[in-house]
Formats: structure tokens, sequence, C-alpha cells
């Protein structure tokens, strides 16, 4: 290894050093090098070669592994394994730098391993936002080195990428993009990132990045990696935030809520979905973008009053006013506003999502409907989505009430499971058939999971 360092503090290394009740000093006797060489590795400013990086494991009775992962600059919170996004510097050369280290590790199969199993880190998020809000964007994203010249028609093509990456996932699920999405970003847009480029290209760069990023989080997401997913929404933040793209950083904000909703994270929810709602307010987005950012803020409110007991008369009307001005704000049609990632946000998805807030209210007649709609619409062009309605449509009947209907429409979907490579929809098929615990004695509910197991064994 050289002897040139990466720039990011290696936190890890500092902690372990204080664990064992070391000085600097007396850390680098012990590993056989000078004090002002220890000090500038903790700082990052400078390598550790191979031999040095062997005491370090001897010294600290740790794997090899998890020396590099001290060197390479990741750092885990004091009271869990989990690497948080340092959202200190906005600096494009630190984002970039945090993208990069990020992407590298999804190409490493020990280091991927490691991120696949991450936890979901609610306090993450408090960081997140106040930097959101809080954070100022950097002066000039223009970065001008010996890196390649990159110009707006690279750019695009991340754009056009990322498109038929998502339908590629909205078709199939995540199982079978996933890999192609991560490749994308460590082997074509990281070279973009490093290379030289002014204000205008440097903004665009960062929001199209921030897609891609966003799009890798997602696919985990669907995977149900929940903690590699927050590292992957919490980079394409930054990188909105680095590009100043507050409609971007809104999209993402609105997919973390998303992520709190389906966790049942019921206090930050909430937060997020209002941050999103508000982020998109203060730029002014086009009614289609407002309508998803209100449709996601009624969806977290409803599930905050799921989650608090008995929803009072107030929360209901306070969910059915926001998805009244979701429902005008997408009838006020498209724009030439609009982000392309909200042009494939549907009415019938907007109906669908109210269901799901009538659902968590209680309200399961209301539900039912909008998703068996949703079910005829997307049956053929979106199966992951039609799946989703499928299984929703047989909880309302549950709910409801109507076990043989019930039965009947979940029986539907498990074909509609077995041809998706989506982790999240094969959990949800298995949580419906653990909501039939109370009639497990039924003929027919030991013969639909009989089916369920065995076709998704196969």
């Amino acid at each position: 290894m050289g002897e040139s360092g990466s720039g990011t503090p290696r936190l890890e290394l500092a902690r372990a050093r204080r664990q064992r009740g070391l000085s600097q000093k007396a850390a680098a006797e012990k590993v056989g090098v000078a004090a002002t060489t220890w000090s500038r590795w903790e700082r990052g400013g400078q390598g550790v070669r191979a031999g040095s990086r062997r005491r370090l494991a001897e010294l600290f009775e740790v794997s090899p592994i998890e020396v590099e992962r001290w060197i390479d600059g990741w750092s885990f919170g004091e009271t869990s394994s989990w690497p948080v996004t340092e959202y200190g510097d906005t600096s494009t050369a630190a984002t970039v730098r945090s993208a990069a280290l990020l992407w590298r590790y999804e190409m490493d199969e020990t280091r991927r391993h490691l991120l696949a199993s991450l936890p979901f880190v609610p306090a993450a998020l408090g960081e997140w936002l106040t930097a959101w809000n809080y954070g100022t964007p950097p002066t000039s994203v223009a970065q001008r080195g010996t890196g390649a010249r990159v110009g707006v028609a690279d750019v695009e093509q991340i754009n056009e990428a990322c498109k038929v990456f998502g339908q590629m996932d909205n078709q199939f699920g995540a199982g079978l993009v996933r890999p192609v999405v991560v490749g994308y970003l460590d082997k074509s847009v990281k070279p973009l990132l490093r290379g030289r480029y002014d204000d205008r290209v440097g903004s665009a760069l960062m929001s199209a990045a921030a897609g891609m990023s966003w799009l890798a989080g997602w696919t985990a997401f669907d995977s149900n990696r929940h903690g590699q997913a927050q590292q992957h929404f919490g980079q394409a933040l930054r990188l909105a935030k680095t590009g100043d793209d507050s409609l971007t950083g809104a999209w993402v904000l609105a997919t973390l809520a998303r992520q709190a909703i389906h966790l049942e994270q019921a206090t930050w929810a909430p937060w997020l979905a209002r941050a999103a709602t508000d982020t998109a307010r203060q730029a002014q987005a086009s009614p289609r973008v407002m309508a998803l950012m209100l449709s996601r803020e009624a969806w977290a409110t409803a599930l905050h009053a799921s989650q608090s007991g008995s929803p009072d008369r107030h929360t209901a009307k306070q969910v059915e006013r926001l998805i009244t001005e979701a429902e005008r704000a997408y009838a006020q049609g498209a724009s030439d506003r609009d982000p392309e990632w909200v042009s494939r946000y549907e009415e019938v998805e907007l109906r669908a999502q109210a269901g799901r807030c009538w659902s968590m209210l209680g309200e399961h007649r209301r539900a039912v409907g909008l998703a068996e709609a949703a079910v005829t619409e997307y049956r053929e062009r979106i199966p992951r989505t039609a799946q989703f309605n499928q299984i929703h449509a047989a909880e309302e009947y549950l709910g409801m009430g109507e076990l043989e209907q019930a039965i009947d429409v979940a029986r539907a979907a498990i074909p509609m499971t077995k041809a998706l490579t989506s982790a999240r929809a094969t959990e949800l098929a298995q949580k419906f058939a653990d909501e039939l615990d109370p009639y497990s004695s039924s003929i027919m509910v030991r013969q639909f999971r009989d089916q369920l197991h065995s076709e998704l064994a196969a």
C-alpha cells in the first residue's frame, strides 16, 4: 500500500485506540511507527502499509477485514455496527468520496455482505433531516482535475439508464436488476463524479447520481435489506444537497418516509413525510409532485394514528384532508415542470395509497375497492404493484370478516408472487398467511397455507 491518505478521518481506528486506554504515542510505539504517523493515520492524511495493517490487527485482536474497514474510513455508531454517513462536509469532493466508498463496498463480496446485514437505524434520520434543512450547499459544484471531461450527454446517459433499470425493477422485482444498478454506479457513475465539469454540468450530474443511488436504495428496500437501503437513500439525499436539487431531495425524503411506513416507524414516518412536503412546497413543485408528497403524508399520518390505538376523529379528518388535497393537486394535470420520476405516479396509484390509509383507520370496505381497481389496472403492466394490491384486497376482506373471499383473493396472488424476484412481495404474502392464525383450524386456511408454502418453495 502507498503512503497517500484518503482524507477521510478513521474514526473507528481512533475509537479502538481509546477503548484500549492508549494514547496516540503509546499505540504508535506498539505498532512500531512514529506518533506523528499515527496521528496522520487517524486524520486520514496518510496511508497504512501492509505490515502496519497486520500489526494493527494483532494489537486490537480483530480480523484483517475489520482493519481494512477502519482504514477505508467507515464510521460506526457507538452502540451499533452501522456506517453512518458523515454530513458535516457538503463539498463536492467530500460527497464524491462518500459515494465512491459506498459503491465500492457494494462491489466487494465481503463488504457487500456487511451492507446487506445492516440494521435500519432510526437515529440517523434526525442527523439527515437536520443536515437537509439547515445545511448549506457548496457555492460551486465544479470539479477541475485530471479526470475525463464530463458533459451533458454523460448526465443524460445516467438518467436514461436509471429509467430503464426502474422499468425492469417494476416488471420483475429487485432481485433481477439490483446487481446491474450497483455495478453501474461503481463502473460508470463513479468515474464521472471524479471527472472534470463546470457548475451547470456538476449540478445535473449530482442529481443524476442521486437518482441512481435512490434506485440502489429502492432495490435494497424491495429485497428487505433495510439498513443497506437506508445507506443508499442517505447518499442520494447528500448528492441532492450538494447539487442544490430540492425536488430530488423531496423525492428521497418521501421514499425514506415510505420505508419508515413499511417498518412501522410511526414517529419518523410523519416527520420525513412532512419534510418532503415542505421541501416540495418551498421548491414550488408541480401539482403532480405535490400530489405524491401529500399522499405520502396522509399515509404516514394514518400509520401514526393506527399505532397510537383507536384513531380519533380529528386524525381521521386530517388524513381525509390530505388525501383530498392530493387528489385536487393531481387533477390539475401534468406540467412541463414535472421531473421524470413523477411521470410514473398514476392516479390509480394515488387512490390505492389512499386505500392503505383507510385500511389503517379500520375502514376496510372503503379500502378494498381501491385495491381491486389497482389490481385491474396494473396486472399486465406492473406485476409487483398488482401483487401488492391483490394481497391488500385480501387483507381488507379479512378485516371485514369475509374469510372465504379473503382466501380466494389471496390465492390468486400466489402465482404473481412466484413470478417476482421481490423479497417484499414474498414477505407480504407470508404476512397475510400469518394473519389467518385465528382461523388455523379451518380446512381452507390449511389448504391455502400449504399451497403458498409449496409454490414459493418451488
